[in-house]
């Protein structure tokens, strides 16, 4: 790629930034656009893992400052997570992935029609601990973990959903511990990047600064709008996951 053509793509990559630390998936607009700035495939997923991995940090750490996270949800969640990851990884060179596709034609606009229909999406409290709240967790995150592993575009945004849908936990709260799941699933994803170097860090390191600088300022609106913000977000991204879909099940 041209160096001078960053100019273009950094705002793209704040937008994702920005994007991700609200609802997650932002990778469907950094990623893409990565590839259509001529980056080769294996080099923007490791580019954009370095880049993802800096503005989560971020964001997750303005959340833990908010106290917008439960460490102990959020510990049975990421080990759940990743187990489901590495399960869908190994399945995902076994089968085709069409089948997904397919169904996310079906369940996502069904999560778009709920969540834009139930007026009280999002405004739940505080989660009492208890084994059926870890039990519910754990599930949730293997499966979704899965999910990222075999597929994954707009991950991040299927935890906050569940979360706040199957929990009633608090929009704003369900965001906080998806990042701490969404940053422990990078960072094992990022190591292997690393390791058969597969990064870009001409690239890498500017768009990491303007994904940080969108999980800034993203992070900081979701904290203080909470479901205003939040929720229309999680409906753009739905409804681009599902461009995405039938793009890839068309051409």
């Amino acid at each position: 790629m041209e160096m001078h053509l960053l100019i273009f793509l950094l705002p793209l990559i704040f937008l994702a930034g920005f994007v991700d630390s609200i609802a997650g998936g932002g990778g469907l607009i950094s990623l893409t656009s990565y590839m259509a700035f001529g980056i080769p495939s294996h080099v923007a997923l490791g580019t954009n893992k370095f880049a993802a991995c800096s503005g989560t940090t971020v964001a997750a750490t303005r959340y833990i400052k908010a106290g917008q996270v439960n460490f102990k949800i959020c510990i049975f969640a990421a080990i759940s997570a990743l187990i489901g990851s590495s399960i869908g990884a190994r399945l995902v060179l076994l089968t085709s992935d069409v089948f997904i596709k397919y169904m996310l034609i079906i369940v996502v606009p069904i999560l778009a029609v709920f969540t834009a229909l139930k007026k009280d999406f999002g405004h739940g409290g505080e989660v009492e601990e208890s084994a059926k709240v870890y039990a519910i967790c754990a599930l949730i995150s293997f499966v979704v973990g899965g999910y990222d592993g075999f597929f994954g575009p707009g991950t991040g945004m299927f935890l906050t959903f569940f979360f706040t849908a199957l929990l009633n936990m608090d929009i704003t709260k369900a965001c906080g511990n998806t990042k701490i799941i969404n940053l422990a699933s990078n960072i094992a994803a990022l190591s292997t990047f690393i390791y058969f170097g597969n990064i870009n860090y001409a690239i890498a390191v500017p768009c990491a600064a303007a994904q940080i600088a969108g999980s800034y300022v993203g992070s900081g609106l979701a904290i203080k709008k909470g479901v205003d913000i939040v929720k229309p977000i999680m409906l753009i991204v739905l409804a681009l996951l599902l461009l995405k879909v039938v793009y890839d099940l068309t051409f």
